[in-house]
C-alpha cells in the first residue's frame, strides 16, 4: 500500500525511560510470546534496514546496535537528538518501545508521507495529543533539538512550529484505516494487563 523504500530509512527504538511506574524495565516486559523491546525492534525493521536502540549499552548491547544520549537524563527529546545526531539517513523513524499496539502499516504510511512531502517532521496527533515517539524526523531536526537542549528546554512539542511539519489528525488517521487507540502507551502493570485483556477479547488479537 505504501512505498517505504524510496529513500533509505533508519529506525530508532527509544528504550531510555526509567520505567519507575512500571516497577521494572519496560523493555523486557512480556508481550505475547516476546518482549516489548523485541516487538518494537521487529516493527521498526519493517520499514528500515538499519534499526538501533537508544539507551544504555550495558543493558541493550546484546539486542542490537545501541546509541547513547548526548544529553543525559533529558527525556525523550534527548533520545531523539542522540538518534538523529548519529544517523546516516535523511529519514529516521523514532519509535517508543511502550507502544505495542502500533501497526506496521502506520509506520509505512508515515515514512511514505515524509518522503513525499519533504516535511522535517511527520507525526500523528491523535486525541489532541502529539505522538512524537511514533514519528519520522529528517536528520536536520537534530540541530533544532540540540539548540533546545543546550538552553535547558526539554519539551518536544513547541519545536514543531519551527519546522515544516506534516500532521496526521484524527480524521485522516481514520480515513487511512487507523485507530487512535493504537497510541496507548503502557506505564503501569495495570495498564499493561488491561491492554492484554482488551486484545485477547477483541477483534485485533493480531496485535500481539
Amino acid at each position: 500500500m505504501y512505498d517505504h523504500r524510496v529513500n533509505p530509512v533508519s529506525a530508532f527504538v527509544l528504550a531510555g525511560g526509567k520505567s519507575s511506574r512500571m516497577g521494572r524495565d519496560k523493555a523486557f516486559l512480556p508481550w505475547g510470546n516476546e518482549t516489548l523491546l523485541a516487538k518494537a525492534l521487529k516493527l521498526a525493521s519493517g520499514v528500515a534496514a538499519s534499526v538501533s536502540i537508544v539507551g544504555d549499552p550495558k543493558k541493550y548491547a546484546s539486542y542490537g546496535s545501541v546509541v547513547e544520549d548526548v544529553y543525559r537524563d533529558r527525556g525523550p527529546l534527548g533520545g531523539i537528538h542522540a538518534a538523529l545526531a548519529g544517523s546516516a539517513s535523511e529519514l529516521n523513524l523514532i519509535l517508543a518501545l511502550d507502544l505495542p499496539l502500533i501497526q506496521l502499516q502506520l509506520l509505512q504510511c508515515l515514512v511514505s508521507l515524509a518522503d513525499e512531502t519533504g516535511a522535517t517532521v511527520t507525526i500523528p496527533r491523535a486525541g489532541n495529543h502529539w505522538q512524537p515517539l511514533c514519528a519520522v524526523y529528517r536528520r536536520e531536526f537534530a540541530g533544532i533539538a540540540d539548540e533546545s537542549l543546550r538552553h535547558g528546554k526539554n519539551r518536544i512539542d513547541p519545536l514543531f512550529a519551527a519546522v515544516k511539519t506534516r500532521v496526521l489528525l484524527d480524521q485522516e488517521l481514520v480515513e487511512r484505516g487507523f485507530s487512535s487507540a493504537m497510541f496507548r502507551n503502557l506505564n503501569t502493570p495495570e495498564e499493561a494487563e488491561a491492554a492484554r485483556r482488551e486484545i485477547a477479547h477483541g477483534p485485533n488479537d493480531r496485535q500481539l
